[in-house]
């Protein structure tokens, strides 16, 4: 097999299949046949041509499931046929300062899967060993694709939280991201919070659900006696700001869902009660192996919708319309 396909994007949406050249992988690199790819909110980064060079050709795409076919040299610690997975950051750089400092997240020079380097709408993909996870045994490749960008990033959130097990803490909207939060939160021993507009997804909620278009979710929260912490999923600022009241003493709001607009905090509420509003973005490679590993022995699973991989496009305008249940995973003849 000499060549391979891809769904490249150029512009905003400008999907395109066509056929490239199958290399070999670069030093410190590896090759990836994949089995799956989620389609996650994140890939508007590169197919709607929110990068810096729009008219470059991209292949979108950050939650890969594979297996390694090829290592290029000097790769020590991986090896042909483990199976792996790619999420949005490709690779630390081990160089710069964040990452002398251990700080991998936040390395100046990592380039993120699907919009800087090419992604998982592909038969192939090529990543730098920095960013690969071991995929557990008993985790199947379709679950584990969207745990890879959702899964970890509510999973490293909860890693923020300084509270004790029992105590109250909150998932702020329940879609692709919160209804993995909601698991993750249950398994490390919370009591939960799911909150939501209207009641169609109170079936989702482990202790308690709130419908915040029927009312105010930091009074009830306070009601509830008050959280520790809440993860706000939710692309929407409007929807986060009230959140902030219904957190206890030292309780933590952590952002994960990017908004245009802008979360709106009294500032007594940040005062009294030395509360704190805060972003996450999400974790390292062996973070997300943790939370893998974590998922699988804690039973947590991901509600999918399997598309195969000619539909990507469709995939993607599917994730991106808000009515998938609640990942959309393109299968690559797995």
């Amino acid at each position: 097999m000499t060549t391979y396909r891809a769904f490249e994007v150029t512009g905003s949406r400008r999907f395109r299949l066509v056929e490239r050249e199958l290399a070999e992988p670069l030093p410190g690199q590896v090759r990836v046949k994949v089995e799956y790819c989620g389609a996650c909110h994140s890939d508007v980064l590169g197919v709607e041509g929110l990068r810096a060079h729009p008219e470059r050709p991209v292949v979108p795409g950050h939650e890969i499931v594979g297996v390694i076919d090829a290592v290029g040299a000097g790769v020590r610690a991986w090896r042909v046929g483990e199976r792996v997975g790619i999420g949005f950051l490709a690779g630390h750089c081990g160089e710069c300062e964040h990452c002398r400092r251990g700080d991998f997240v936040n390395c100046a020079d990592q380039p993120q899967t699907g919009s800087d380097v090419d992604g998982g709408y592909a038969e192939y993909a090529y990543a730098r060993t920095s960013g690969l996870a071991r995929v557990p045994d008993g985790l199947s490749s379709v679950d584990a694709a969207p745990l890879l960008c959702a899964g970890l990033t509510t999973y490293s959130a909860l890693g923020r939280i300084d509270a004790r097990p029992g105590s109250l803490v909150a998932v702020q909207g329940i879609g692709g991201l919160g209804h993995l939060g909601v698991q993750y939160a249950k398994a490390l021993g919370y009591r939960v919070a799911a909150i939501a507009r209207g009641t169609d997804k109170a079936e989702l909620a482990a202790d308690h659900y709130i419908d915040s278009s029927a009312e105010d979710p930091g009074r009830a929260l306070q009601a509830l006696g008050g959280a520790a912490a809440i993860v706000a999923t939710a692309a929407s600022g409007a929807s986060m700001s009230p959140l902030v009241a219904g957190l206890a003493p030292r309780g933590r709001l952590i952002v994960v869902g990017a908004a245009a607009d802008p979360i709106e905090v009294q500032t007594s509420d940040l005062i009294f009660g030395t509360r704190t509003v805060s972003g996450s973005l999400t974790g390292s490679s062996i973070e997300n192996e943790d939370s893998l590993a974590f998922a699988n022995a804690r039973g947590i699973h991901p509600m999918t919708e399997v598309l195969p991989f000619a539909e990507a496009p469709r995939a993607y305008e599917r994730m991106l319309s808000g009515q998938a249940r609640f990942r959309v995973v393109l299968e690559l003849g797995a």
